[in-house]
């Protein structure tokens, strides 16, 4: 089952992306750790399109949200028209490092990499298109 939303691209409408992908989700029988990790994915993902995507100018943000109950799994698609974007093209900040010495920025994305079991990204039509899939029959400990 696919549902769909779009949204104003501003911190405000984190409330409505979350009640959004928890309807989508409910009646699964999932893991309450992944349902976690996918939510911190949902809301770093979403709060950086409303910070960074349109600048000052604001947009719109479309989201889908693809659920099969049977795998108990879900994609999560995020589209915003703002400038090309790859999440995934930045290196992974070495967080081996002491605090004070990582280079700053990458730590969000870094996040939702590893909640996640796989991430894409492609530039389709004007379109930054970022999507994320979790498994939610199980929690994965990376």
């Amino acid at each position: 089952m696919t549902r769909r939303i779009e949204v104003n691209s501003t911190a405000d409408a984190l409330d409505d992306v979350m009640a959004f992908v928890d309807g989508s989700l409910k009646g699964m029988d999932a893991s309450r750790k992944s349902v976690l990790q996918l939510e911190l994915a949902v809301e770093e993902i979403f709060v950086n399109i409303a910070n960074y995507a349109y600048h000052t100018e604001g947009g719109k943000v479309w989201i889908s949200c693809d659920v099969d109950a049977e795998d108990r799994s879900v994609a999560i698609t995020f589209m915003d028209t703002g400038p090309e974007f790859d999440p995934l093209a930045a290196p992974d900040p070495d967080v081996t490092l002491p605090a004070d010495q990582r280079r700053i920025g990458g730590l969000g994305i870094f996040l939702v990499k590893t909640n996640v079991d796989n991430m894409s990204y492609k530039r389709i039509d004007g379109y930054n298109v970022l999507t994320i899939e979790k498994n939610l029959a199980r929690y994965t400990q990376r």
